[in-house]
């Protein structure tokens, strides 16, 4: 009984092994959807090489100007970001992203209807306000300043001197 076992098991998988050899995978949606996207990132650009973080500080508004202490929490290639505060309590969020490369950060600002020192703003949300100057976008968020606060401290920033780096 026992070799007739082994033979019926040894028949089973010689007859699965020749079935599945005659099959044939059909391709999915997702895997054309795969292979296009291997393949486009195989044709890509390299993505430009963002600006040194240490080089944005120097952008940011003056520490001490209206009572206000910055104190910087993040930088990063192409990023920094501040923390502006009064009396020790955290005020706003202030931060500068490179956004060369990068087409939908800048497409936000196609329907800008106010500037900020020549360069549009638009509101994010109802807590923060952005602007692009040149490739970089500065943004202040806050939960206790409204947007024509906001404006003021984008202002503040050396947007001139960020148009030009």
């Amino acid at each position: 009984m026992n070799s007739r076992m082994h033979l019926i098991a040894r028949l089973a998988l010689v007859l699965t092994l020749a079935l599945s050899a005659g099959c044939q995978k059909k391709e999915t949606r997702w895997d054309e959807a795969s292979a296009a996207a291997k393949s486009a990132a195989t044709n890509d650009v390299p993505a430009p090489a963002k600006t040194d973080g240490s080089k944005l500080n120097a952008f940011f508004p003056a520490d001490g100007a209206g009572g206000y202490a910055r104190v910087f929490t993040q930088e990063k290639a192409g990023f920094v970001e501040a923390k502006l505060q009064k009396d020790g309590a955290a005020v706003a969020t202030l931060s500068i992203s490179d956004t060369e490369g990068d087409a939908a950060a800048k497409q936000k600002f196609d329907g800008a209807t106010d500037k900020v020192g020549g360069a549009p703003l638009v509101a994010v949300g109802k807590n923060q306000s952005a602007a692009l100057v040149g490739r970089y976008q500065i943004k202040v968020s806050s939960q206790s300043l409204d947007a024509d606060a906001r404006k003021g401290l984008l202002e503040k920033f050396d947007l001139k001197g960020l148009a030009k780096l």
